[in-house]
């Protein structure tokens, strides 16, 4: 039976450049850094620790790929973040220099705002409505 998701893969053009960003700017943990051959490294980045989704860093290794980076969805947003306290990540990210796109805002599924990655991918972050 299947049990979770585990990695999402986000294109990048540089692995070293992609960790900074990740680690030094949204604030993520750094799970796995493996190399596998002289060009390709399995990296997984987290918002969190241990368990849960992650996401794996993949270096684009041809045009087609390269082509993807920072616009996997067609313009839509690509990834979901929960906070719990979502002014405080606001302002951290604003902080950060990170490119916010929309303020935040409520709905009916509580508060979110939307920003862009260094490669262009749209990101929610959201704070849940108390259940």
């Amino acid at each position: 039976m299947i049990k979770s998701l585990a990695h999402v893969a986000l294109l990048v053009d540089d692995y070293d450049k992609a960790i900074e960003y990740y680690l030094h700017t949204l604030n993520f943990k750094l799970l796995e850094d493996t190399v596998i051959s002289d060009t390709k490294r399995w990296v997984l980045v987290s918002p969190g620790s241990s368990g849960g989704c992650s996401i794996l860093l993949a270096k684009a290794s041809d045009e087609e790929q390269k082509s993807r980076i920072g616009n996997q969805t067609g313009g839509r947003v690509f990834l979901f973040l929960y906070s719990d306290n979502l002014q405080r990540d606001y302002q951290t990210l604003l902080d950060n220099k990170v490119r916010i796109i929309d303020p935040p805002r409520t709905e009916p599924y509580g508060s979110v705002f939307v920003f862009k990655d260094t490669y262009g991918n749209l990101w929610d972050m959201i704070e849940p409505n108390p259940k």
